[in-house]
């Protein structure tokens, strides 16, 4: 996976079935009491669409907006996909990993062999993510993701730099090590430390990724990174590292776990004195939502986090026609919980499904529809596409924004508030905040 070309890079730079009827402007669903199938427009086929994504289990915050994003696309819709002079329904078929990635490849084949499906979207992290497209480019079934670094979904997929790309049905929209890296360095350069970085990377997809591309590149900058080894999903001590990072001063922490690792990983930090000396505590995969930040207390405020969607983006679904301000306070007065971050990122996938398939000039067409992942260019909730200009084939980079989980002020409607930071990867988006040191 790791190569001086993709170093050079950086450095430079549930399981219920439901129906959906979706389009790729404004036309749509049938009304929400009107059984499955059952399309007002009339539209000449039905095509399947599959949408896995991990809505319980130690991944399961990636899923909890699902229901909402889906619910406000039937009420949004009303008329079926129009395609050139035709119309066609699209009934979604949602499942639940259940955080499993066995399981997300069992779904997938399921879908593909049994539904019938004839896309499929799928979102949120390696461990969901890659047995999904692996099973579509298995079986020649087009399918769309995101939220997952590229290149753990490239490269982790067995794809090698400078070489043509082994897949043809398998497309991934998002953000990358390079987007991390420049993020990073406008972040870390905000408050001043001593650039050592004290980095804890799992032994999996996303840790190895991040590891081999990001941290070189890293070091490259200026920053020493000071990395006690690989250690596995589920470990319970982490005596050893903190005592590392806290013989080497490491005024920056940088990490990329599971969310239940960061956990006992930052209670015991605490517990050892080791976030008495720390600037920067610059989390991700973990600590992206408010129930996550939540759940540490105290220990929760000032961490440093990076947002692949925040409510302040400048861009519009072109499913639904709302606005991340929009997006997000429906949701919070339907639900009674803060915005997430994942509310865009789902959004944009459908946002992105439904104009493949406009694009395809024949969604019944799985050929056609992957031809037309291809050379998607679009513009989504979570800012524009272009698989033209990837990195690689296949890849279509999206932006992190730097942000901040902060404590809110007294009497506000949640405890946490979740100001931009920096905007290195998309000058658009605003800055909100002046970055704090994690004990200020």
């Amino acid at each position: 996976m790791k190569t001086n070309s993709t170093i050079s890079s950086l450095s430079g730079a549930s399981i219920s079935r439901r129906g959906l009827i979706f389009t790729a402007g404004a036309a749509g669903l049938a009304a929400a009491s009107r059984p499955y199938g059952a399309y007002a427009a009339g539209p000449e086929a039905t095509l399947k669409v599959g949408f896995i994504s991990p809505r319980t289990g130690a991944l399961g915050g990636f899923g909890e907006t699902d229901g909402y994003i889906l619910d406000l696309a039937r009420k949004a819709l009303t008329s079926g996909l129009k395609v050139g002079d035709k119309t066609y329904g699209v009934e979604i078929l949602d499942r639940d990993t259940q955080s499993d990635p066995s399981r997300a490849g069992q779904l997938a084949k399921t879908l593909i062999n049994s539904d019938k499906i004839d896309m499929m979207l799928v979102v949120s992290t390696p461990e969901t993510i890659n047995p999904v497209a692996d099973a579509c480019e298995a079986a020649g079934v087009p399918c769309m993701s995101t939220v997952m670094p590229w290149e753990a979904w490239y490269f982790g997929r067995g794809a090698k730099p400078g070489q043509p790309s082994p897949f043809k049905w398998t497309y991934h929209f998002g953000f990358g090590g390079g987007e991390f890296f420049k993020a990073y360095v406008s972040q870390w350069n905000l408050i001043e430390t001593n650039k050592k970085v004290g980095v804890l990377y799992p032994n999996d997809a996303d840790g190895n990724a991040i590891r081999e591309n990001l941290a070189p590149a890293l070091a490259k900058a200026g920053f020493t990174i000071i990395d006690p080894g690989a250690y596995e999903d589920g470990t319970t001590d982490y005596s050893a590292q903190i005592a590392k990072f806290k013989a080497e001063k490491c005024e920056i922490f940088n990490t990329f776990p599971i969310p239940p690792d960061f956990a006992a990983f930052w209670r015991q930090a605490a517990q050892q004195g080791y976030t008495k000396m720390v600037k920067i505590a610059q989390i991700a995969k973990t600590g992206l939502f408010p129930s996550q930040v939540t759940a540490l207390g105290a220990l929760g405020y000032n961490l440093s986090s990076a947002a692949y969607w925040h409510k302040a983006f400048p861009y519009k679904s072109s499913l639904t026609g709302v606005s991340g301000d929009e997006l997000a306070d429906g949701y919070e007065k339907a639900s009674g919980k803060m915005w997430t971050q994942q509310l865009g990122a789902t959004l944009a996938l459908f946002d992105a499904g439904a104009a493949a398939l406009t694009a395809s000039g024949d969604p019944s067409n799985k050929a056609a529809v992957a031809k037309a992942m291809s050379t998607l260019k679009t513009v989504t909730i979570d800012g524009p596409i272009d698989f033209n200009k990837g990195p690689v084939p296949n890849v279509s980079p999206g932006p992190i924004i730097g942000t901040q989980w902060v404590k809110a002020p007294a009497g506000s409607k949640f405890p946490l508030e979740y100001p931009t930071t920096e905007n290195a990867t998309d000058p658009n988006v605003p800055i909100q905040a002046k970055l704090k040191p994690y004990n200020a």
